[in-house]
């Protein structure tokens, strides 16, 4: 049946059969709807989606309550991730959350990286501690000093551990939910190899799982690229990202990180290993990572003015089911009809409900569960039920389709399918539009200004990119390098940097980012 334009509507006071003698109480709902569209006012509208059962604000700045419609987003993620890992002969741990300074101070870069963002346990009740403790930024130097214990000899490698847990990062401004949190939940991995070789294997493997989340459940276009050495992981060798776009802002954002650390940490930690010769040669090292970020890049990327948009896959209810029933309809039929739908739905696999919740309107169930971007609804009236079909309403772009309830499983099935794969080709067109490939540095700034994902030739020197980062600082933040994109394409001889005016030797994507 078709529904009301997602405005909210008078809610129907008569009880489910619509003809009832006493009227029933009805909720008294206020703000359902935006107030702010995307377009307009891009930080309160996504705010405004946020808080609609994703989050809650906390009491402390900067910190965030995961609802269930959230944190189902994050289970299925889990699911998948951890079974992928698990192929790869990686086991889950868990390490204590606090660090003593001694560790967490071993190795200068790393800590220099980090320590802005540490935050410190000084008191126990009224009394200050002897030595302050702090609380894990990331686990590098938790776990590395037990590796040093628990690797001895060549048979004890290749060690590939995995822990699902919170870590906290304190100093920054601008929190942001989701994208930019004092605490959040993440996995990290971290595994040690005999060689090099091993080492730049495993780092790509993960990598292609990230960009599989990203784009194959979050229905995110992202580009697998190396980052600089100036926005690597402080203390390794070098990293590799996904990296995603968001067009409503013009910003990059890093979606999640596979580092090489060299063996930096290994001499830091003596984690060595006799060979098969009796040599006593140092591990290769590995750590990767991603986070509850990615729901937030999920949100940016597809939510509209009616609020989420959440894809398929990741949605932990794929199918609403909704009664539309008139006056002296028979209520309890449509009722049935639509408990009906569920439990074959729900058989088959595809996570479905139905509201049958008699104290709202048919309208204002529809702008609800449209917010809360449930990516297919099926109404249930009083004329659907005489021919025996049900309508259809997709969330990703509205279409209506009245479809026989003999084929529904299978229609709903293929629905599904086609929505998840329409979320992610729009979401692609839409980042390939703000692709823009520069040559000079008048390009770059007008790009830059225009809100573009710059492509430019770059002669890759750490100097050059503090240089444009100084050059391009202001209120909106400075613009860097967001990561070399392992597809790169013809770079023709003789082509300078758009930056220093240098040979150019790669191309890379430049842009403010989250």
């Amino acid at each position: 049946m078709a529904g009301p334009s997602g405005k909210k509507e008078k809610v129907d006071k008569a009880g489910p059969s619509g003809g009832g003698k006493k009227k029933k109480d009805v909720k008294k709902e206020t703000g359902l709807g935006l107030s702010v569209k995307k377009d307009e006012n891009f930080g309160e509208w996504y705010s405004e989606v946020c808080k609609h059962e994703m989050i809650e604000y906390y009491d402390i700045s900067g910190c965030y309550i995961l609802r269930p419609w959230s944190m189902a987003i994050w289970e299925i993620m889990q699911t998948f991730f951890d079974a992928e890992i698990k192929k790869m002969k990686v086991k889950n741990c868990y390490f204590p959350l606090f660090v003593s300074p001694g560790v967490l101070e071993k190795e200068k870069d790393h800590i220099e990286g980090f320590a802005p963002e540490v935050a410190w346990v000084t008191k126990s009740g009224k009394s200050d501690l002897e030595v302050p403790i702090a609380i894990r930024p990331t686990s590098e130097t938790v776990m590395y000093p037990y590796y040093s214990k628990w690797i001895r000899g060549h048979r004890d490698l290749p060690l590939k551990l995995n822990q699902w847990c919170n870590v906290v990062r304190w100093e920054f401004s601008n929190p942001t939910p989701f994208i930019r949190s004092r605490e959040f939940l993440w996995q990290e991995g971290h595994t040690a190899f005999a060689t090099k070789e091993e080492a730049d294997e495993e780092v790509l493997q993960i990598l292609e799982l990230y960009r599989r989340i990203y784009e194959e459940y979050l229905a995110v276009p992202v580009v697998k690229g190396m980052k600089s050495e100036n926005e690597k992981f402080a203390g390794g060798l070098y990293t590799t990202s996904v990296e995603a776009f968001i067009p409503n802002t013009g910003r990059g954002v890093q979606g999640a990180t596979s580092h090489c650390l060299g063996q930096n940490f290994a001499k830091m930690f003596e984690i060595r290993y006799e060979d098969e010769e009796g040599k006593r040669e140092m591990v290769w090292q590995n750590s990767w990572a991603y986070s509850t970020r990615t729901i937030g890049v999920m949100i940016m990327t597809h939510g509209d003015d009616k609020g989420l948009i959440l894809p398929p896959k990741v949605a932990s209810v794929q199918v609403v089911v909704i009664p539309v029933p008139y006056k002296d309809a028979n209520t309890q039929g449509i009722f049935d009809a639509c408990t009906a739908t569920v439990s074959a739905l729900s058989e088959a696999g595809i996570r479905a409900e139905e509201d049958l919740r008699d104290n709202y309107s048919p309208g204002w169930k529809y702008s609800n569960w449209e917010m809360k971007g449930v990516p297919l609804r099926i109404e249930i009236g009083p004329r659907d039920l005489e021919n025996d079909q049900v309508r259809t309403v997709r969330r990703d772009n509205g279409v209506k389709e009245d479809i026989p309830r003999g084929s529904l499983v299978e229609h709903v099935k293929e629905l599904l399918e086609k929505i998840q794969q329409n979320m992610y080709e729009v979401a692609r067109q839409k980042r390939e539009a703000c692709v823009q490939e520069i040559r000079t540095w008048d390009e770059f700034i007008s790009a830059l200004n225009q809100k573009k994902l710059i492509l430019a030739p770059w002669c890759d020197e750490e100097e050059v990119e503090r240089d444009v980062k100084a050059r391009t600082k202001g209120e909106t933040g400075a613009a860097k390098t967001l990561c070399s994109p392992f597809e790169q394409p013809e770079l023709p001889e003789g082509t300078l940097c758009f930056a220093s005016g240098k040979p150019a030797k790669k191309w890379t994507y430049w842009g403010r980012s989250y």
